[in-house]
C-alpha cells in the first residue's frame, strides 16, 4: 500500500476500527478515511454504493459490525444475522464494483465447530456444529469468508480475511450486560474495589461515562450499590464480592487489539489472496488467516491476575450454577507466523495499560 493511497477503515469508532487507524497513522498512511454510524448505515444498500461511488476507496479495511458477549448475541439473534451479512454484502460488493484494489474483511474465531480440535486450524471451518449462543452471528461472519473467496474465484478481486481471536484493549466496551469476559471483569473489580472504600465518588465518575442500566452519577448511593449488587458486584460487610459465571475453568485466548491491528497491517502490506491457498488443488477454501498469540489462560487465572493489577483485597465466587461454555478455544497461528508476524503486547501488560485507560 502506498502511503498516500485512500484507505477507508469501516467501523473506526469500534475496538478493531480505532486501534486498525492507529496503526495505519503510526506506519505513515495519511488518507484515510471513515464514516459514523450516523453519516453512513453501511445496512443501507443504497448509501453505501453512493459512498464508494463518490470516495473510490483503494483499500478497504472491513471492521464495521453487531458484536456483543453470550447474552447479547443469544438475545438478538435475529439483528446480528441480518446487519452482519448486510454490512458485508454492501461493504464488499461495492468494493468489487469500484476495483478497490485489496479489502480485508474482519471476522471472528467463533466460526469453528464448539467441538472444534485444538487448537484451531483454518481448515477446520465447517466441520462441525457451531456453538449455539453465537452461531447466527458465526454464520454471518462465514458468508463474509465465502463471498470473499468467491468474488477472488470469480471476479479476480483481491479481498482477504483474518480471524481474530478475542481482543480486548482501548475503545472496549465495559456494558455490564454486553461486553465479554475480559473487560467486563477489569470493570468489575474496579468497581468492587472502590466500593470497598465506599469511594462512591470514584464510582459515580464511572456511572456518568458509562451508565448501568440508565443509572449515572445521579443515582443515590442506594440505588448504586443495588444495580451492582444485580451484576455480580455486592457488598458482604466486611468485604466486597465479584462474582464470575462458571467455575472458573475453561481456557481462553486472548490479544491487544493494538497487536490485532498491527497483524492487518502488516498481512494488508505482505499477503495476496493468491498466497493463502495452494494453487496445485482443484478446490480452494479455508483461506481465511488466524489472528491471535497461541496462548491460553483460565478465567479463573485471568480473574486472578486482573486482581491483583486492580488492587481489589474483596473475593471471587464463582458461580458454579453458570454455564462454562465451550471448555478450551485456542487459535493455531502457524499459518500467521508463516508470514512473519508474533505478538507484542503480553497479556498482564495489556490489563495495566487497560487499568490505567480506565483511571484517567
Amino acid at each position: 500500500m502506498d502511503k498516500l493511497a485512500k484507505i477507508y477503515v469501516a467501523g473506526h469508532g469500534g475496538l478493531a476500527g480505532s486501534a486498525l487507524c492507529k496503526i495505519l497513522q503510526q506506519k505513515g498512511y495519511t488518507n484515510l478515511i471513515y464514516r459514523t454510524h450516523s453519516e453512513l448505515d453501511l445496512t443501507n444498500q443504497k448509501a453505501v454504493e453512493a459512498f464508494f461511488a463518490k470516495e473510490k476507496p483503494e483499500y478497504v479495511f472491513l471492521a464495521a459490525a453487531k458484536a456483543g458477549g453470550i447474552v447479547a448475541n443469544n438475545t438478538y439473534r435475529a439483528d446480528f444475522i441480518y446487519q452482519n451479512m448486510m454490512i458485508q454484502n454492501n461493504v464488499i460488493h461495492q468494493s468489487y464494483v469500484n476495483g478497490v484494489k485489496k479489502l480485508l474483511f474482519l471476522g471472528s474465531t467463533c466460526i469453528y465447530p464448539k467441538e472444534c480440535p485444538q487448537p484451531m486450524r483454518e481448515d477446520a471451518l465447517l466441520s462441525g456444529p457451531l456453538e449455539y449462543t453465537n452461531e447466527p452471528y458465526a454464520i454471518a461472519k462465514i458468508a463474509g469468508i465465502k463471498m470473499c473467496e468467491s468474488y477472488n474465484i470469480q471476479h479476480g478481486t483481491n479481498f482477504i480475511c483474518v480471524m481474530p481471536t478475542n481482543l480486548y484493549g482501548p475503545n472496549d466496551n465495559y456494558d455490564l450486560e454486553t461486553s465479554h469476559v475480559l473487560p467486563a471483569l477489569l470493570r468489575k473489580m474496579i468497581l468492587g474495589k472502590h466500593l470497598q472504600k465506599s469511594d462512591f465518588e470514584f464510582i459515580k465518575s464511572d456511572l456518568e461515562k458509562r451508565p448501568i442500566q440508565g443509572l449515572d452519577h445521579t443515582a443515590s448511593e442506594h440505588q448504586i450499590i443495588a444495580v451492582l449488587s444485580k451484576y455480580g458486584i455486592r457488598d458482604k460487610g466486611e468485604s466486597v464480592e465479584v462474582e464470575i459465571w462458571g467455575t472458573g475453568k475453561p481456557m481462553r485466548e486472548f490479544l491487544y487489539s493494538e497487536d490485532m491491528a498491527d497483524a492487518c497491517v502488516h498481512i494488508m502490506e505482505r499477503v495476496n489472496f493468491e498466497d493463502t491457498y495452494d494453487n496445485n488443488l482443484k478446490e480452494v477454501r479455508n483461506t481465511q488467516i488466524n489472528i491471535g498469540t497461541g496462548k491460553e489462560i483460565s478465567i479463573k487465572a485471568l480473574a486472578e491476575m486482573i486482581k491483583q493489577v486492580v488492587g481489589f483485597k474483596g473475593e471471587l465466587y464463582f458461580n458454579t450454577s453458570k454455564s462454562d461454555g465451550t471448555m478450551r478455544k485456542l487459535t493455531d497461528v502457524s499459518r500467521l507466523i508463516k508470514y512473519q508476524w508474533n505478538e507484542k503486547t503480553e497479556l498482564k501488560n495489556g490489563v495495566k495499560n487497560l487499568y490505567r485507560l480506565l483511571n484517567e
